[in-house]
């Protein structure tokens, strides 16, 4: 059965936000951003050269990029966390992922570079993440590209999903 280019973009779903954020659900989140090194290094280490260049989708970028994507994006995650942690509602800095993304270094560099900033960094971000107070999700930054403030909470569950969106991608090639 041929993937719709939806399903191909997606393949976990477009991100819904949790009904609540209760404790539960945000351990649950959290372990999900924990899991998320291990897992993508499994669904890679056994991929060819050839897998690592080929497109998710259709003019989608290569597994090679989307795993140079992720720890692009999770550091800076990890950085606008531990910015809402310690300012006032910061302005974060956006950048242009998908310029990133044609650089050399997620062009081209080995994937094993990329895994090892995921791994350093999300055990660096679990530990921020398992010891804030209850009272810190709600700590915001904003996006100025958007206008919109964004909560702890809400970066948490976002970026659960997107570890498992882009796993998702890495595993539509993989299999």
């Amino acid at each position: 059965m041929e993937l719709t280019l939806e399903e191909l973009k997606f393949p976990t779903g477009r991100f819904t936000p949790p009904e609540n954020y209760d404790e539960a659900t945000m351990l649950n989140l959290i372990d999900e951003i924990a899991a998320l090194p291990k897992n993508l290094r499994d669904a890679t280490e056994e991929l060819s050269e050839q897998q690592l260049e080929t497109p998710y989708r259709p003019e989608g970028w290569t597994i090679r990029q989307v795993v140079h994507h992720l720890a692009d994006s999770h550091m800076n995650a990890y950085i606008r966390t531990k910015l809402a942690l310690t300012e006032d509602e910061p302005n974060i800095k956006p950048y242009d992922e998908a310029t990133w993304a044609e650089l050399p270094d997620g062009k081209i560099d080995p994937i094993d570079l990329s895994l090892d900033i995921l791994e350093a960094v999300h055990r660096r971000w679990v530990i921020v993440l398992h010891n804030m107070e209850p009272t810190d999700l709600d700590r915001v930054y904003v996006h100025p590209e958007y206008g919109t403030r964004v909560s702890l909470k809400e970066v948490i569950a976002t970026y659960a999903w997107h570890g498992r969106h882009h796993l998702g991608h890495v595993l539509l090639v993989a299999l």
